[in-house]
């Protein structure tokens, strides 16, 4: 696609320039044939506005009055994509990101938005790089029918709210369920696709259950799903066991390792319970599975589970290992691994969430520790990438919300065959994930403002 980048300039009000009347490069004008003084529209994100072109020897350059900037959420100096087509007789400039986050600290001014602040800082920048422009806005700011929303953005060393039009993609990342099943946020999203053909993607949270019930339509997925299924009774429990000889219990709506109870059968047919908390893990044995189950009964009625057949998997200095992959949709929409990196579980855990002491390897050094020989961690290297890829498409294709990132969890067995842990639709955007030293804008970022500017089609 033929992409033309433009600085916008706020001037005020002369002979030439009102808030009907835009100056632009001439250059420009000439390369996309925009008609001169004659009525066209000018739409920025949800707003259009009808307008008159006059050109001038000026670069890459797009002027408007002040009143009309502020009725299009225009900033000095921004610089956004420009594309004209002259079927609707509509000049575009933007795209306009909106990012949904949970909360604001308004007394913050250094950390409106807490853990991420450093990640939104870092969309800024790479809008800035790509032609776009991103605002960021919490729950209370969403409203049913709203024609506008109020917003955070930064420029100049400093964060502002001011009022921007319906963005044109909306990046979900809300790190709630509370926060994403609000009523009003639900109409909000709704409102927006149906009233301006917004782009939500990273729509919703993933529950495990739904990831494997979903996945196991697939039968060319099989082959990286454990035994699972959703927790519901002592039988159930019961017949797994006769099966597999660890077992995991795992929170449906869980995260960071919380909650998770391991259930290993012994010698002699006794049975070991392990439960994660902060502190570590929690040991407790049992002469029978009945005795264990009535012991655990009591959780399993607070909230539902997933039970899931335990694995042997690769280990590092007997700590478990396994590995999480960033997979991405990209400039052309199309599926693409952004990382993989290898989690290395806490001395006394099995989980290996950095929550919980885990440490992160590269792949290459988290299998070279493990048992498995050096053609087998070559073979591996290439099933965790064919894995990744073949699970984001198989999400894509059973589960009808959109999604533009996924982290996927995967193991790897002492067979070094490839098995699927879990699927998170709001990977990390926290401080503590190892942001890059020298500022460089992440590949992660700049895939996120390519593929919302493919969304939008600038």
């Amino acid at each position: 696609m033929t992409r033309t980048k433009i600085g916008i300039s706020i001037q005020g009000t002369s002979i030439y320039l009102d808030d009907r009347t835009v100056v632009l490069s001439e250059a420009i004008a000439k390369k996309w044939k925009i008609p001169t003084n004659q009525t066209i529209t000018l739409r920025f994100g949800s707003v259009k506005q009808d307008i008159k072109v006059i050109t001038a020897s000026i670069k890459n350059s797009l002027r408007v009055n002040p009143a009309l900037a502020s009725k299009l959420g225009l900033h000095q100096g921004s610089k956004l994509c420009l594309h004209y087509r002259q079927s609707s007789n509509t000049l575009s400039i933007g795209p306009l990101i909106g990012v949904m986050v949970s909360r604001v600290y308004a007394g913050s001014s250094d950390r409106p938005f807490g853990a991420i602040t450093a990640f939104c800082k870092e969309m800024t920048a790479a809008c800035e790089k790509f032609g776009a422009f991103v605002c960021f806005f919490p729950p209370g700011e969403m409203r049913g029918t709203a024609q506008s929303v109020s917003a955070y953005s930064y420029a100049n060393g400093a964060w502002s709210k001011k009022t921007f039009p319906i963005p044109n993609v909306i990046y979900n990342r809300l790190t709630s369920r509370k926060y994403e099943n609000l009523k009003h946020v639900q109409q909000f999203l709704s409102e927006v696709k149906s009233r301006y053909g917004t782009e939500v993607f990273n729509e919703k949270y993933l529950d495990k259950t739904e990831v494997f019930e979903a996945l196991r339509k697939d039968n060319s997925l099989h082959g990286y799903l454990p035994e699972s299924y959703l927790f519901k009774n002592y039988q159930m429990l019961k017949s797994m066991s006769s099966r597999h000889p660890v077992l995991f219990l795992k929170p449906i709506t869980g995260s960071l390792g919380k909650g998770i109870i391991r259930i290993r059968r012994e010698a002699g047919d006794t049975y070991t319970c392990h439960f994660t908390n902060l502190g570590g893990v929690r040991k407790q044995s049992f002469p029978t599975l009945t005795s264990a189950f009535q012991a655990l009964s009591g959780k399993l009625k607070t909230q539902r589970y997933q039970l899931q057949q335990g694995l042997d998997l690769i280990t590092s200095a007997g700590r478990p290992v396994d590995f999480r992959a960033l997979v991405q949709k990209g400039p052309l929409g199309q599926w693409s691994i952004t990382s993989i990196v290898g989690r290395i579980a806490g001395t006394q855990h099995f989980v290996s969430n950095l929550a919980r002491g885990g440490t992160l390897s590269t792949v290459p050094n988290a299998l070279a520790k493990s048992s498995l020989s050096a053609k087998s961690r070559v073979l591996v290297s290439g099933r965790l990438r064919k894995a990744s890829l073949d699970i984001a498409k198989g999400i894509e294709a059973q589960i009808p919300n959109h999604f533009g990132e996924l982290g996927i969890d995967l193991a790897v067995d002492n067979h070094g065959k490839v098995w699927l842990l879990e699927v998170n639709s709001k990977p990390s955007k926290d401080d503590n994930t190892q942001l890059n030293v020298e500022r460089k804008i992440r590949p992660s970022v700049k895939q996120l403002v390519q593929y919302s500017r493919f969304l939008a089609k600038f």
